[in-house]
């Protein structure tokens, strides 16, 4: 399942017409699949990457999980990448990405020393939960940096996952105020290859951050489709 936030910032503030791909792992022909689509965003979900995928230790229980979406998107990940296919990673896409390109995750920030507790309050209204919880540092000469006015920016939380190895080919974009890393790019990538760990689809078309972000993957989808073309 895709939420209809996703949809909606990838129409309007992508320009692009969204199409969702079902996690039906390598019969989609992953080779096949990538020639068809100018873009892709590996979204949020209430499920985590399962941890044996990055040698962590079994999940607590209850956690929830999706091998279908594991087994699809990791391949897809690093074929989108090496394809010049724009990828873009938000939440789980993020951690998702990050363990394609070898890293690993904490699987609860709020249980380690010395970090902050990046969870959302699921008691409260979907606006205070998506509204803003902490600022994170935008890296000077990023990608993220170059779409912002100043170099740090307000953003939500609502995970409890977070970074613990940074994959090998990929680079810090932004951290939170207590160093747990935010954003990334995909180093070597061709086209736009980015994630962010907050979720900038929330009302997107209401923050201009947000809004310049996914204009910035709308551009290099764009650029994309002339190739194809």
């Amino acid at each position: 399942m895709v939420g209809e936030k996703y949809a909606r910032a990838v129409l309007d503030a992508a320009d692009a017409a969204p199409v969702m791909i079902p996690a039906l792992a390598e019969e989609l022909r992953f080779d096949e699949l990538l020639q068809r689509l100018d873009g892709l965003v590996f979204t949020g979900s209430p499920s985590n990457v399962e941890p044996h995928l990055y040698q962590g230790p079994p999940s607590a229980p209850g956690t929830l999980h999706d091998p279908a979406r594991d087994a699809t998107t990791l391949p897809l990940i690093r074929k989108a990448v090496e394809a010049g296919v724009p990828v873009f990673g938000i939440c789980r896409g993020f951690q998702e990405i990050n363990v394609a390109f070898g890293g690993t995750l904490h699987q609860n920030l709020h249980e380690i020393p010395g970090y902050l507790d990046h969870r959302d309050d699921t008691t409260q209204p979907l606006e205070v939960q998506y509204g803003p919880a902490h600022e994170v540092t935008l890296e000077p000469g990023g990608l993220l940096r170059s779409l912002a006015e100043h170099d740090r920016i307000e953003v939500n939380s609502l995970h409890h996952q977070g970074i613990n190895q940074l994959g090998g080919e990929l680079s810090v974009e932004a951290r939170a105020p207590d160093g747990v890393i935010e954003a990334f790019r995909v180093r070597k990538a061709q086209r736009f290859a980015v994630a962010v760990q907050w979720h900038p689809e929330w009302r997107v078309m209401g923050n201009p951050f947000s809004r310049a972000l996914f204009a910035a993957f709308g551009q290099a989808s764009r650029e994309r489709a002339q190739t194809r073309a």
